[in-house]
């Protein structure tokens, strides 16, 4: 099910599920936002003084309750992360789901540690989320924001999605559902409930700061798991301080080909500048010789 888009007057909110957002950054962003014609409500997590360990944004309980009333809240129609880093996966168990199903479907927006919030939203309320850049963040750039910007207002107009350096693994055509985003976060996600699987999808993956040896581990770890049994295709965005590209390159084409599906490298979307907003739980159709992922329908209703 895909969520409405956005219009002018409506409301946005600002959530912190991770690590503690840089207030620089994410005052430099809010005039951004602002300038799209939403409201913008700052949790209190966003601007929380640094919760013990340090690594997260706020306790456990306050980063889930701030996403759970954000998303409960009538007037909001946008739940956007201000950031990543790590902790989401730790507050997941604690919102209420089935509150949240009853609720009006939101927009999720986000990406990198945010990626066990999209698998949540997927799982618990069946709806398709985007996979996107987040204010608080140096790559949060005028492209950036602007693509976000359109897909959230203007999705029929961000329906072709163009690798930006296409580099062909596997040629080939595929069609199927978007799936996947961080993969370290995928890797631990093996055996949550909210995991499910590549079966019929065509799976985004991404990554940052991981050396080869770890990707390996993590693609090995999904493989081994039957995470990727009945994938359709494969669409890989950056590996920005991953390492040597031509060792990452060697390393996803030795370990991805034997799925014998189309696999396109160099999309450009992730931890890396001017990425564009990908969704997920949408439709789409990947063609490796025109280096295009095209939407079946606009990423939002």
């Amino acid at each position: 099910m895909r969520p409405a888009r956005l219009r002018a007057g409506d409301t946005v909110a600002l959530v912190a599920p991770s690590g503690p957002v840089p207030r620089d950054l994410l005052d430099a962003a809010l005039p951004v936002l602002r300038g799209w014609g939403v409201k913008v409500r700052v949790g209190a997590g966003v601007r929380a003084e640094v919760a013990d360990p340090g690594y997260l944004a706020a306790p456990d309980e306050v980063r889930a309750a701030e996403f759970a009333e954000a998303w409960l809240d009538p007037e909001v129609r946008c739940v956007l992360a201000a950031r990543g880093g790590y902790g989401a996966q730790r507050m997941v168990d604690l919102v209420d789901w089935p509150a949240l199903a009853a609720a009006e479907p939101k927009v999720l927006a986000g990406s990198s540690d945010v990626t066990a919030l999209h698998r949540a939203v997927a799982a618990h309320l069946g709806l398709g989320t985007l996979f996107s850049p987040m204010p608080a963040s140096v790559l949060f750039d005028e492209a950036a924001a602007e693509h976000l910007r359109r897909t959230l207002f203007e999705p029929g107009h961000t329906r072709v999605l163009r690798a930006a350096e296409p580099d062909v693994l596997v040629a080939g055509r595929a069609s199927g559902l978007l799936v996947g985003g961080n993969l370290s976060l995928l890797a631990a996600g093996i055996g949550t409930a909210e995991q499910g699987s590549a079966r019929d999808g065509i799976v985004l993956l991404e990554d940052v700061t991981e050396s080869v040896y770890r990707i390996d581990r993590m693609l090995t770890q999904l493989l081994r798991s039957g995470w990727f049994a009945g994938v359709r295709g494969i669409v890989l965005g950056s590996w920005a301080a991953c390492g040597d590209p031509a060792e990452i390159r060697e390393l996803l084409q030795e370990r991805l080909a034997p799925l014998r599906v189309p696999v396109l490298s160099g999309f450009g979307f992730g931890h890396v500048a001017s990425s564009p907003t990908v969704p997920l739980g949408v439709p789409a159709s990947l063609d490796t010789e025109l280096g295009t992922l095209s939407l079946d329908s606009p990423a939002l209703a």
